[in-house]
């Protein structure tokens, strides 16, 4: 079932190469979306895509980034289709 997820994570998760890996590791699941600093330290991470597929990408980026990561909150919302690539907003 294609979902849309939206994730905040938070800790030192900002200039570590978080938004760049992200993006790498979407494409690789064929996922849809973007990654973005946010101006109080955290990243929001938008992505869309198959459930059990949103799901394994978190894990990864949790694995990857783990010694960095202090926090994370997910919220789940039907999946919108609006994305066509996974893109890091400046």
């Amino acid at each position: 079932m294609k979902k849309l997820a939206r994730a905040y994570y938070s800790g030192r998760v900002q200039g570590v190469g978080f938004r760049f890996t992200a993006q790498r590791i979407a494409e690789e699941f064929g996922l849809y979306g973007w990654v973005s600093n946010l101006d109080d330290g955290r990243v929001e991470i938008y992505a869309e895509g198959d459930e059990s597929i949103l799901k394994d990408f978190f894990a990864q980026i949790d694995s990857t980034f783990s010694r960095y990561i202090k926090d994370k909150q997910i919220s789940w919302e039907p999946a919108a289709g609006e994305f066509r690539d996974f893109s890091i907003k400046f």
